[in-house]
């Protein structure tokens, strides 16, 4: 299949969403030339355009676009051809009320915004195949194309009637039965048990609390039929141009796409990233998503989208200090990216990101802003013949998986402070802070390359990945689990003790008494540090090599953290700095590579190190 190296060619691709429909045709010609001063190669197109393309049903007017592309390749600039299908035009939704998704209190949402359609809609889906087919067909051959883009940023849910009929068809080939749904459910409880597959709906407004495996269901399956989604339009443009890859967009830690399942179905990972300037770990959560991202990919991955100024949707939104943008840049670079882009190319004169930063600001070329621009596309230049195509390599892998943080991400659980993307966060921050790189694996991954694997937290475990954590121990290696891992299967059933068996004699647990979650100025006092969040009563069974106790309180004398062998548990979540010291010194004991004085991460290949 291609990939990313068909479209690098050993460079760092730069440039980023081009938007010609909002601007006057004379201004075409004046953004190809400020696009090559600042060294763009690569320009996304079409992501918003479908009622410019098709203004009225089955009417297209290619011809604009025609020049677009035309105009881009005599500049020597590779168009990212998207499908419009992201923000349907408003006939759509005015002719066939059906393609409008509902929430979950019965409301629909209309046009006049974007992401306005349902994905369970058969109306929609045969209006955007035949957009989808239309542009493919007539941009196959042309020589500017050299990527497809697919919809954006799919983040769709549907509550409405079209949707509930295809959430019973996923749930009979999920379950084939009603038995099985009912026992998976735990209908029992609050007598909520079917009869007939007609009973069973998305999880609309109820009086009282939902019940949670009906929630979890709706979750992946809002995944999957955006996924379908995807894969209907994929088919089409991959069936005109076989040897061009495709990618979508993916939002930075989402929860609503199980981006691992995605990731096997894209050629090329891509993802927008807009960390707040203002935050002082802005560049760790940078980090964060751009080695997840890059272990989607499994090599080189693009990064769609990122602001080269101020965003428009925080309460407060800062510009990027001088040289912020080129430092977020190469660390994205340094990370495995081989893609720099932006939203978007010229900043917006109208519309609802007309505050929205672009690589040309409000200013003009003689702004800041495009100055930094083409400053970044110079060293970008500079770098591509060493880093394109090459891998970044770790010995550590970080756990995650969009399933369990569905499951942990429920009402009426013992605490709302407890976050799994912050959790997962503040991990990953105590390896950055300590210059560790790291991978991102799914619990079912191979994890033999990894001489260490974190599980911050991962509430809901199959067998399957409890027995891929118990080899990977087994085999010598060093596992490190935080606290609420295991503790329910893949339905959010409890599992017996409060934790998975085996998980216990692992870390050689002999009962798990209550769960004390902390207050938010509240502190678990511990031997050598203190721990935030979450406490944990636990009796060990006398096998564990080391106890870092409880000093103080209900929980005194309570081991806090425990090690039998390569097994390590941390009951609470130590405070930053005493979480980076004890992941820097689990790496050297696991024989891992040291942390570097700096923050330093290497890319590999063809005999070449950057």
């Amino acid at each position: 299949m291609p990939d990313l190296a068909d479209v690098t060619r050993h460079r760092i691709l730069y440039g980023g969403d081009y938007n010609p429909e909002q601007w006057p045709e004379e201004t075409w010609p004046e953004d190809v030339r400020l696009m090559r001063a600042a060294g763009v190669n690569t320009a996304t197109v079409g992501v918003f355009s479908w009622a410019r393309l098709e203004p009225r049903p089955g009417v297209y007017d290619f011809a604009w676009l025609d020049r677009v592309m035309d105009l881009l390749h005599e500049g020597g600039i590779g168009v990212v051809l998207a499908t419009p299908t992201a923000s349907p035009p408003p006939w759509l939704g005015h002719l066939h009320p059906d393609t409008l998704p509902r929430d979950a209190d019965g409301r629909t949402e209309w046009w006049g915004g974007r992401q306005h359609f349902s994905h369970s809609s058969a109306t929609y889906r045969r209006h955007a195949a035949a957009i989808t087919e239309a542009l493919a067909a007539r941009y196959a051959s042309h020589p500017a194309l050299t990527l497809w883009h697919i919809n954006n940023e799919y983040c769709t849910h549907d509550h409405g009637d079209e949707a509930a009929t295809r959430f019973r068809r996923w749930l009979q080939d999920r379950y084939s039965t009603l038995d099985a749904l009912n026992t998976a459910w735990g209908t029992a409880f609050w007598s909520q048990g079917y009869g007939d597959w007609a009973e069973v709906m998305p999880p609309r407004r109820t009086h009282y609390l939902r019940n949670p495996a009906q929630v979890l269901d709706f979750r992946r399956f809002t995944s999957d039929m955006l996924l379908e989604c995807f894969v209907a339009e994929r088919d089409i443009v991959r069936r005109h141009t076989p040897h061009l890859p495709v990618t979508t967009n993916f939002m930075p830690l989402w929860s609503g796409q199980d981006a691992w399942r995605w990731a096997e179905e894209e050629d090329v990972v891509s993802v927008d990233l807009y960390p707040d300037p203002r935050d002082p770990y802005g560049a760790q959560e940078g980090a964060l998503v751009q080695d997840l991202t890059r272990s989607q990919a499994r090599g080189p991955w693009m990064l769609m989208e990122q602001a080269a100024g101020p965003v428009n949707w925080r309460g407060v939104n800062h510009p990027k200090p001088r040289g912020l943008n080129r430092l977020w840049s190469l660390q994205a670079v340094a990370r495995g990216a081989d893609a720099v882009c932006y939203f978007q190319w010229r900043q917006s004169r109208q519309g609802a990101e007309k505050f929205h930063s672009g690589m040309v600001s409000h200013a003009g070329p003689r702004g800041r802003t495009y100055e930094e621009v083409v400053r970044l596309g110079a060293d970008l230049a500079k770098l591509g013949p060493h880093a394109a195509g090459t891998r970044v390599t770790a010995d550590i892998a970080v756990l995650h998986d969009w399933h369990s943080w569905w499951a942990a991400d429920q009402e009426a659980r013992p605490s709302a402070r407890v976050d799994h993307a912050g959790v997962l966060s503040a991990w990953h921050r105590a390896l950055w802070r300590a210059h560790l790189t790291a991978d991102f694996a799914h619990p079912d991954h191979d994890l033999t390359p990894y001489k260490v694997v974190l599980v911050p937290q991962l509430y809901a475990l199959t067998d399957t990945a409890v027995d891929n954590l118990l080899a990977h121990v087994r085999r010598g290696s060093t596992l490190v689990c935080g606290f609420l891992t295991g503790v329910a299967d893949q339905d959010d059933r409890i599992r017996p003790g409060g934790m998975d068996g085996r998980l216990r004699e692992l870390f050689g647990i002999r009962t798990l008494h209550e769960w004390w979650p902390l207050e938010e100025d509240e502190r678990a006092g511990c031997d050598g540090f203190r721990g935030v969040l979450w406490s944990e009563e636990i009796e060990p069974d006398g096998t564990a090599d080391e106890v870092i106790p409880y000093q103080g309180g209900e929980l005194d004398g309570r081991p806090a953290v425990l090690r039998k062998g390569g097994a390590w548990y941390l009951s609470t979540l130590p405070e930053p700095d005493d979480l980076r010291d004890l992941f820097a010194r689990i790496a050297a004991g696991a024989g891992g590579d040291p942390g570097e004085q700096v923050a330093q991460v290497v890319r590999f290949g063809e005999g070449r190190e950057v």
